[in-house]
């Protein structure tokens, strides 16, 4: 091996600096197998002695002199810029025709879905992959007919060499992508399994997930079919003896990694029954997989390339930074509960046991009142960070919660909002499902019911889940398990995360007060901090239910409704009692907000005021600015902010007392109800 390897390289003196030709590749195979034959134990000064010139080396493989001349020849070779441009014209038509290619699949599986499920999208996602298909077929025409224009090009060393190094980098791309595209087959049909075997899903969630994960397989297809073209494109213009093992290697990884993930797929489906968390098993297997397939890199790969092994420091400084900001928003995604131990250290809080009950049809709960009055604890903007980093300030939110609600001993806690704060920023966390469970167990200890209308924060674009991911959540906390949350497991059609109506009624059963807690609905995806606003078919569904219950009662029944943002008319009424109008009535409190025009409501204006005053709502609460904790009356209707408990969201809040407590709301058996305002920093200890 070793007199072949000297045989190799004396070769490559003569040849390395020649111009490239398809005829010099393949005279010297030829030449380099004669040689070995003639003199497979030859030293290189015994080669040199006896083969020494371009005519020996080539009459010894029976080329002729001018043959030999003409491999030097420097007439007709391409200008390597040019070259270069024509590479960069091939590579946008590979991606273009691999997207296209790599689209096909999902598109298929679609097609014969509708087709089967009698969909009306069928004929459309038929003639919308037969056009994917067309012009993926157009385009490869054309690259065959490129392909074919330069299958004879002659090339001077320097640009031989450039191409020499860009098949081998395209050959190194193939391997991983044929390995990247297994490992996401099969983590893609884990993911399924999963859903199916262990979620026990019924065949049309299966279906919708597996086209929601569809992409996870069609990058890593998109990324395979390119490196396959551009790998032909480099092979059609010069033709390396690497090529051969080149297939050879491609088939081996592919044998490889096949086997390896059936095996994975055949051990998760036969231990099934031991298995609890089986993304966990795919994630180790992945690992592993990754780590043999670094240790090919290493070894038997480096038979198979010129340079087995390049540091590019840009690249490999892009590689590490996309590693460190996946693996922190792996990190920062996680649940975590470090606030446990001081939740499970409470005690329960003194209360009247209200009879409370649900309507399986409605998703209406109705409490009825064991004494003479109901007092309401409302609650905002608690933004519980749910980290490591935002364990202090948890612990001082829910200790504030506490404090309020050992002081007040309510029957029922609202909260309007901005439960967790999954940002990244303050919080170091993504997560917005462990603060709702560590909330859950924080009122569930304490025994008090509560309810919950949705914030922005609680479900942004970033946060680990999405808003049906939540709105399970919430559900599976909700009455049924935990006695005390009394989130509707069914939910009016309307706009909105959740939307629900709590019927307050007195001992006799008489109709009290509506409860309604409606979703103001966060952002409208127009911008930045673009705020979303209360829709018309809320404010119908809000009108519907009142309109029954007054036709219940016999009269107009008194309505309070809760949301997170506040309304234009928050806006209006604090710039009227600004102005000194007499227009609006004072009760308490201040908005000491920083922000422009001292309110943080919707452009959009809603309907929901004007058709609530018409209807006898007596009462509105909000949070979401967190400085503003102002009560006025506008046209009959009292707009109240709630008392903050952040203590993470904004830079210096933590330090902040005065803008911090909630509101304490009577309401008695004859609908009457007072107000009052409980600052953090008033209470007791």
């Amino acid at each position: 091996m070793r007199l072949r390897n000297r045989i190799h390289k004396f070769i490559e003196l003569f040849f390395d600096g020649l111009p490239y030709s398809d005829e010099a590749a393949e005279a010297r195979v030829k030449i380099e197998k004669a040689l070995d034959e003639a003199a497979p134990n030859a030293a290189p000064d015994e080669l040199a002695a006896e083969y020494g010139s371009y005519e020996k080396l080539a009459a010894l493989a029976g080329y002729s002199a001018e043959e030999s001349k003409a491999w030097r020849s420097t007439e007709e070779l391409r200008d390597g810029a040019e070259v270069k441009k024509e590479l960069r014209r091939q590579r946008w038509l590979v991606y273009l025709i691999s997207a296209l290619l790599a689209g096909l699949p999902s598109e298929l599986i679609w097609t014969v879905y509708s087709a089967v499920n009698g969909n009306r999208e069928f004929a459309l996602t038929l003639v919308y992959g037969l056009l994917l298909l067309l012009a993926a077929l157009l385009l490869l025409r054309r690259y065959r007919r490129v392909q074919r224009q330069h299958s004879n090009d002659r090339y001077d060393a320097q640009t031989y060499e450039f191409l020499r190094a860009k098949s081998d980098q395209y050959a190194k791309r193939l391997l991983h992508s044929i390995a990247l595209l297994f490992a996401a087959l099969a983590l893609f049909i884990g993911s399924e399994l999963s859903f199916y075997i262990f979620g026990n899903s019924k065949p049309a969630e299966l279906a919708e997930n597996l086209f929601a994960n569809m992409n996870f397989v069609q990058v890593p297809l998109f990324l395979l079919l390119k490196n396959i073209l551009l790998v032909r494109v480099l092979q059609n213009r010069i033709r390396l003896p690497e090529h051969g093992r080149l297939l050879r290697h491609a088939a081996g990884m592919t044998a490889f990694s096949l086997l390896y993930w059936l095996i994975v797929i055949a051990a998760v489906v036969l231990l099934r029954e031991s298995i609890n968390y089986p993304a966990n098993v795919f994630l180790v297997a992945g690992v592993v997989f990754a780590l043999l397939i670094l240790a090919y890199d290493l070894s038997l790969r480096k038979k198979l390339t010129f340079r087995n092994l390049v540091f590019n420091r840009p690249r490999a400084a892009f590689f590490l930074m996309l590693a460190v900001l996946a693996g922190g928003f792996t990190f920062m995604s996680r649940e975590t509960f470090y606030t446990q131990p001081y939740i499970n250290s409470l005690p329960v809080v003194e209360h009247r046991n209200n009879s409370i009950c649900y309507d399986e049809e409605s998703g209406v709960y109705t409490v009825t009142a064991a004494g003479d009055d109901f007092r309401i604890l409302h609650l905002t903007d608690i933004h519980l960070g749910g980290s490591l980093f935002s364990a202090r300030q948890d612990i001082k939110a829910l200790s504030a919660c506490y404090a309020l609600i050992e002081n007040t001993h309510p029957d029922l806690v609202i909260v309007t909002g901005d439960l967790s704060f999954p940002l990244g920023i303050m919080s170091m966390s993504f997560n917005n499902s462990a603060p709702v469970y560590q909330f859950a167990a924080f009122m569930r200890n304490l025994g008090i019911p509560w309810a919950f209308t949705y914030g922005n924060h609680d479900t942004e674009s970033l946060a680990s889940m999405g808003r049906e991911e939540l709105n399970n959540v919430f559900k599976a906390l909700s009455y049924r398990t935990s006695g005390t949350l009394l989130y509707p497991y069914v939910q009016p059609e309307v706009t909105g995360r959740s939307n629900q109506l709590i019927e307050l009624r007195n001992a006799d059963g008489s109709l009290n007060t509506a409860l309604f807690l409606i979703d103001s609905n966060a952002y409208t995806g127009e911008g930045i901090n673009v705020y979303d606003y209360i829709h018309d078919d809320q404010v119908e569904w809000y009108a519907g239910e009142m309109e029954r219950l007054d036709a219940e009662a016999g009269r107009r029944l008194p309505s309070m409704i809760f949301f997170h943002i506040p309304l234009q008319q928050y806006r209006t009424a604090y710039e009227l009692y600004e102005a000194g109008s007499g227009e609006v009535t004072y009760f308490f409190g201040e908005n000491g907000e920083k922000m422009i025009n001292k309110v943080c409501c919707s452009d959009y204006p809603s309907s929901l005021f004007d058709r609530a005053r018409e209807l006898g709502a007596e009462a509105m609460f909000c949070g979401h600015d967190h400085y503003n904790n102002m009560s006025l009356e506008y046209e009959g209707v009292r707009l109240t902010y709630g008392m903050s408990i952040d203590y993470l969201a904004m830079p210096g809040i933590e330090n902040d007392t005065a803008q911090r407590g909630g509101e304490l709301i009577t309401i008695r058996g004859d609908g009457s109800w007072d107000l009052a305002q409980i600052p953090l920093d008033s209470l007791p200890g």
